[in-house]
């Protein structure tokens, strides 16, 4: 008898009355309305002090790099895309030899990646034991050497101070 009613559908699509790509049409619409359009509530954070980044971690495996760079928040997805390395132990590097400011340094490879939108940049010199480390790391993830990080932008309401972040 358990297995005469299998293959009859989705019980989900069953109950929302359509087809599971409407619903996840409409939950991409939902996603970009939410809050006024300013993305979705962070609760449970600290904002970064000034010239600082902070990580913060959510759900399963999920992490995100804040940057607080005079007095403007930025946030970039925590985790480096060529090296998996925390990226809110990296520098922030506001240095007028780099193009699209700021920029934060992955403390391994060393790549950089722009907090405004993500995309990868030149690497930092590093001297010592961080540049003897940062070419094993380059040496070891070359193939994926440009790939671009996931930008968030930060919103805070003046009223409320209710903390808003949505990807860019």
């Amino acid at each position: 008898m358990m297995g005469s009613r299998r293959g009859k559908g989705d019980l989900k699509v069953g109950l929302a009355g359509g087809s599971s790509s409407k619903k996840i049409t409409s939950e991409k619409s939902a996603v970009a309305s939410l809050n006024q359009g300013r993305g979705q509530e962070i609760t449970g954070v600290t904002m970064p002090t000034p010239g600082t980044v902070k990580g913060w971690g959510f759900g399963d495996r999920k992490s995100v790099a804040c940057a607080n760079v005079d007095g403007e928040f930025y946030a970039i997805q925590g985790e480096c895309p060529r090296c998996a390395f925390d990226l809110f132990k990296g520098d922030i590097i506001n240095d007028e030899g780099f193009t699209d400011l700021p920029r934060i340094a992955c403390p391994t490879c060393s790549t950089t990646y722009s907090m405004k939108s993500g995309v990868h940049g030149p690497p930092v010199k590093r001297t010592g034991l961080a540049g003897f480390v940062g070419n094993l790391a380059k040496t070891a993830t070359i193939n994926d050497a440009s790939s671009n990080a996931v930008a968030f932008s930060i919103s805070i309401d003046d009223e409320s101070g209710r903390v808003f972040m949505k990807e860019k």
